[in-house]
């Protein structure tokens, strides 16, 4: 069974983690305890890919947990579900990375999730520094995060734009699949959306704990269409550092009032392809999508999401690349979440994502020619190049989903050498 072994490091990605938990549990229908109080055999069938059994019955979520001080840590451990981790499991102070669990017992097919933020420090510092040990350690595991960025917005703290560009340089290079959330888009979606007048960062965990529920729905139950995280990959990544992707969830209901209303795949389809419903300031329709990804979730056709998806690809052909064809993967599994008859999740590759990494390089840009806060981080050991690396790095990566934006079909891919050149050269 692919096992999935889930980290969250920092105060932000703490929270999310915590309402992941909830969400996962409730589903699964394990309580507080870690005792299985449910009633359909398919909730314990791969209940193995986020939990361990322990000897006594109870399942305990293979998680770790990790910030650089006890603060978050003593939250979580007094919340509803705080009881239900093991305690060892609780990374914090100056214990490094290497308590976090022996080496030998990592499974074969382990995969490896990570909740963070890139805007602080604890999320975007030793939460990237933890996927770069990852990465060396187990070379071919797959490591998918949910990354929080910063918003144009909403800013918790001025270095965050010098924070954000040090983290997308590792995930570039050490991640394999990336969803990109930003508060800036969840408070527009609680707003408008949701009709809440003042959203609090419950709110916005909630938004973000239905789509992680979502993206993991399949390798968690069964269902008519299966996908797992390395199938994920294999469709929705053209090119290996174009991993960043921008997630949606329908319906969206707020959380006091989880609507029972019948819901039909049409209207689904509808609101999860809606620029509104995605949670990164970025526009898809100041892009292309290179691939996408749609997990339906309840009892329904596969043939009616089949046409649902053809549907929106022929009349909205000009916002999808020509070059790859069929590049939207549909996913069907048969149980909802709690309290829905159907949802659904949406996973996009889109070119318009670049409209972030502009955003918090223009900032970071604007710090770095004056060389304004530098001092804190070289002072910690740091070097002046890692940031000039990084800064290029980011630009490269904005002008990668440019160059695969403005690619028509019949363009030439590679210039191959004609044969005569290749043997004069020889």
């Amino acid at each position: 069974m692919r096992e999935i072994l889930h980290i969250q490091g920092g105060q932000c990605g703490n929270q999310i983690g915590a309402k992941f938990w909830e969400v996962v549990c409730a589903e699964h229908g394990i309580d507080s305890t870690g005792r299985y109080q449910g009633d359909n055999d398919l909730q314990l069938e791969r209940v193995n890919v986020y939990y361990n059994e322990a000897s006594c019955g109870r399942y305990v979520p293979r998680a770790v947990l990790m910030d650089l001080e006890p603060g978050t840590m003593d939250s979580v451990r007094s919340g509803t579900y705080g009881q239900i981790f093991r305690p060892d499991n609780f990374v914090f102070g100056q214990s490094g990375p290497e308590t976090t669990g022996p080496r030998g017992i990592i499974p074969k097919e382990l995969r490896f999730q990570v909740c963070h933020s890139l805007g602080g420090g604890t999320g975007s510092g030793m939460g990237t520094l933890l996927i770069s040990k990852i990465r060396e350690e187990y070379p071919d595991r797959m490591m998918l995060t949910f990354s929080v960025f910063p918003s144009p917005k909403v800013s918790d703290t001025v270095v965050e734009p010098y924070n954000a560009t040090l983290s997308v340089h590792q995930l570039v290079e050490n991640a394999d699949e990336c969803m990109v959330l930003d508060n800036e888009a969840l408070y527009d979606i609680c707003f408008r959306t949701l009709k809440l007048t003042t959203p609090s960062f419950g709110d916005l965990n909630h938004l973000i704990s239905a789509t992680m529920s979502g993206v993991t729905c399949c390798l968690r139950f069964p269902g008519q269409l299966n996908s797992d995280l390395r199938k994920l990959a294999v469709n929705l990544i053209p090119f290996p550092r174009l991993h960043f992707f921008m997630v949606g969830f329908a319906p969206l209901t707020s959380r006091g009032s989880q609507q029972y209303r019948a819901l039909t795949v049409p209207e689904l389809t509808q609101q999860m392809w809606d620029a509104k419903n995605m949670m990164c300031a970025a526009d898809p329709r100041h892009g292309r999508y290179l691939t996408a990804s749609a997990m339906f979730r309840g009892k329904m056709s596969t043939k009616e999401v089949d046409e649902q998806m053809i549907n929106v690809q022929n009349k909205n052909s000009s916002y999808f690349v020509e070059w790859i064809p069929n590049n939207v993967k549909s996913t069907v599994c048969d149980i909802p979440p709690t309290g829905l008859k159907m949802a659904s999740t949406f996973i996009g590759n889109s070119t318009s994502i670049q409209e972030m990494f502009r955003r918090v390089s223009e900032q970071f840009t604007a710090m770095f020619r004056r060389k304004a806060f530098l001092h804190w981080y070289t002072g910690e050991g740091m070097d002046e190049m890692e940031f000039t690396e990084a800064e290029s790095n980011m630009n490269d990566l904005v002008s990668e989903y440019q160059q695969y934006q403005d690619a028509t079909a019949d363009d030439e891919g590679y210039e191959y050498e004609d044969e005569e050149d290749i043997q004069e050269e020889a």
